[in-house]
């Protein structure tokens, strides 16, 4: 639990790494995937947070099974400390930033005006970034980052032939409701077992809540409020923007993201409230919060409200703004 002292050199690639990390991290989850489904197009979140739920979920078991450690240190000086106790192959940082980035070139390249080499470049800087910053943090050796490039990359060309498919499956299906949520519920119940408490339980039923909720959200939209292949979305092109759609794009966002938020807060003090009196535990131990019993629903249930909050609440709300 000690971090190490350091002298920062170069406060250039410091803060561009230190903010290159959090481009893997909830924090750009959490912002980037529900901008993208209010504002840009809902089909091409929806293959994205697919794909980032399957992708995710495979990297950090991985992880927990290959067992690799992480680089030692001393001679590598470490600048985070939260995901030191996990395991280093693959890096998980390096196969959502591969994941997200190619996955969002695929699917809007053939729909909408804008020059392929540009959306490539974009996609090989983003990627580029998050992965040198794993190992400017210290977090990772370059084979964690080419491993996890290389399987996200891997993961992408087996999924896509099957894109569209899934997506309909998802959409129309009337047993997606109670696949979406029992699914990752036993994945995470039967996540490996290790020898010390690790985050990467919590964080993959975090992403599992997280993906399980919007899923649940895609269909009820496509049910009972707009089909999905019949939905008009926001066009991107850069002759259509003009300062009209950016405000209304920043005012869905900003309304989308304290909803969010708002509900992850109010989810988490509920759940841990109800898990804490049927345990016998407070709210405020730590120990007690890392329980099978206890961790699995706190996380799953807290952030598939926030899936679902961003897919059907918040649009419900934008509607009854007018920002629609």
């Amino acid at each position: 639990g000690c971090t190490q002292k350091y002298i920062v050199k170069n406060y250039f690639y410091y803060y561009l790494f230190k903010f290159s990390a959090a481009l893997g991290e909830e924090i750009f989850y959490i912002t980037f995937l529900p901008f993208t489904y209010w504002n840009i197009d809902r089909s091409v979140s929806r293959r994205m947070i697919i794909i980032w739920s399957i992708v995710m979920y495979i990297g950090q078991v991985s992880k927990d099974i290959l067992k690799w450690p992480r680089p030692l240190s001393p001679p590598v000086v470490k600048l985070e400390m939260r995901t030191d106790a996990e395991y280093g192959m693959p890096s998980t940082h390096a196969m959502a930033a591969t994941a997200i980035s190619f996955s969002f070139l695929i699917a809007t390249v053939n729909q909408y005006k804008y020059p392929f080499e540009l959306g490539l470049v974009a996609a090989f800087v983003f990627s580029t970034l998050v992965c040198l910053s794993r190992l400017y943090t210290g977090m990772h050796t370059v084979l964690d980052v080419i491993g996890g490039a290389l399987i996200s990359a891997v993961l992408l060309m087996l999924l896509y032939p099957a894109w569209d498919m899934i997506d309909h499956l998802l959409l129309t299906s009337p047993f997606c409701p109670l696949l979406s949520i029992v699914v990752p519920l036993v994945l995470c119940y039967n996540y490996p077992k290790l020898d010390y408490y690790s985050p990467t339980r919590g964080d993959t039923t975090t992403i599992l809540g997280a993906g399980a909720g919007a899923t649940v959200g895609f269909w009820l939209n496509n049910q009972y409020v707009v089909p999905a292949y019949t939905s008009e979305n926001f066009q991107l092109g850069l002759p259509l923007i003009t300062s009209k759609i950016v405000m209304v794009a920043l005012a869905r966002f900003f309304v989308g993201i304290f909803v969010v938020l708002l509900t992850r807060q109010l989810m988490k003090s509920v759940v841990l409230g109800m898990l804490g009196y049927r345990y016998k535990f407070p709210i405020g131990d730590l120990e007690a919060r890392r329980r099978l019993e206890v961790e699995v629903p706190y996380k799953f249930i807290t952030y598939s409200s926030v899936g679902f909050s961003a897919t059907v609440i918040v649009p419900l709300l934008h509607e009854l703004l007018g920002l629609i």
